[in-house]
């Protein structure tokens, strides 16, 4: 049974994914019911926060379809919730329609469901199964495990560079380093974060909108830091498209914009680098309600969130170019490392390949 349970999984996993961009802050899920025959009665997946949970729309499912789910199974990617939110428990739903087996990918780490939902379950008599593909629907809600653990935002790093590691010629030129199906996969991760962080080297250098450009896709927040407050107004980031934005700049700047979707946030600056305090702005952020945020930005600001630990995953697009010039702008920039030893650490989780170029997705290695 472990390998249809598996293969049901898989099915779950990819339901999830069609709600990336449009649960946050809540995670990502799939949900599979079985008929006492083993017959697949109904799926369904969390599709809008607020909304009907998974296991809510696969049991709807099920029920236009007149299909009878007592005795039968579910099969859902993260721990049922038994707590009331937006919306009432899934357990006591699982309950109260008689499944009698609960095949589960992985324990929610949210402090208000955390066993209780696979606990309300067992008591309940029914069955439950643990850590089916326990690694992938971890790595599913990622994010949502980090929000839950650090109460803080998860963030990632992109970033396109030739084979020796250059996102732009030292003229600046760096359009297009990676090609067409490279570009259009960034697209979904924009839709996939909640918010874009860039610096104001990147948005002077090169006039970038920052918008998800997918079918369907849902603009993520744009953050510009631009401590000096140098951005022209015109810019493509404070375009007045119904995008929220946040304009960093330093306390010490008396800054104001024109778009109402533009909101001024003063920040501290670090005192040992004159520069925005990260630390404190991506605090602020979770505060603000960003749960996860992307960096699309220029080598100083992408080493400065590395430097700190900030970062918790890269997205590196390499394409198969060299450019051969050691003036040639680098993905990531202020470290002093002299010995190979003391490199930064990062573990490859995926690498995929957007023909001619290859994506390498890895976390960083978390140093205590």
């Amino acid at each position: 049974m472990s390998k249809i349970y598996k293969k049901y999984m898989k099915r779950c996993i990819a339901l999830a994914k069609k709600g990336e961009g449009k649960v946050s802050p809540n995670p990502l899920v799939g949900a599979i019911i079985l008929d006492k025959k083993g017959n697949i009665a109904g799926f369904g997946w969390h599709k809008k926060f607020g909304k009907a949970h998974a296991e809510v729309n696969a049991v709807k499912m099920a029920d236009y379809n007149k299909i009878d789910i007592e005795g039968g199974t579910i099969i859902v990617s993260l721990e049922p919730c038994s707590h009331y939110g937006k919306t009432p428990p899934c357990s006591d739903l699982i309950i109260e329609r008689g499944i009698k087996k609960a095949v589960i990918g992985c324990v929610d780490p949210n402090p208000l469901v955390s066993g209780r939902g696979i606990e309300k379950l067992t008591n309940a008599g029914i069955e439950v199964i643990q850590g089916i593909l326990e690694k992938e629907c971890k790595s599913l809600n990622e994010i949502f495990i980090k929000n839950q653990i650090d109460k803080t935002p998860f963030i990632a790093i992109k970033t396109a560079v030739t084979l020796d590691g250059k996102i732009a010629s030292k003229t600046g030129s760096s359009k297009w380093i990676t090609g067409e199906k490279a570009r259009n996969y960034v697209q979904r991760l924009r839709n996939k974060y909640d918010a874009i962080l860039t610096g104001s080297g990147t948005v002077i250098a090169d006039n970038p909108s920052l918008t998800c450009r997918m079918k369907n896709g849902i603009n993520p927040v744009r953050v510009i830091i631009d401590s000096k407050a140098v951005c022209g107004s015109d810019s493509k980031v404070f375009n007045d498209d119904g995008t929220r934005v946040f304009w960093i700049v330093s306390e010490n700047i008396d800054a104001e914009h024109e778009n109402k979707n533009v909101e001024v946030i003063k920040c501290p600056l670090n005192k040992k680098s004159g520069k925005i305090d990260l630390n404190y702005l991506i605090q602020l952020l979770y505060e603000k309600g960003i749960r996860s945020i992307l960096v699309e930005a220029g080598g100083k600001l992408n080493g400065a969130i590395i430097k700190q630990g900030l970062a918790d995953k890269l997205y590196q697009f390499c394409a198969p170019k060299i450019l051969g010039d050691k003036e040639g702008i680098n993905f990531t920039e202020g470290f002093d490392i002299n010995d190979i030893n003391d490199c930064i650490k990062l573990k490859i989780k995926r690498v995929k390949k957007f023909d001619p170029d290859v994506l390498i997705e890895a976390s960083f290695v978390k140093i205590l």
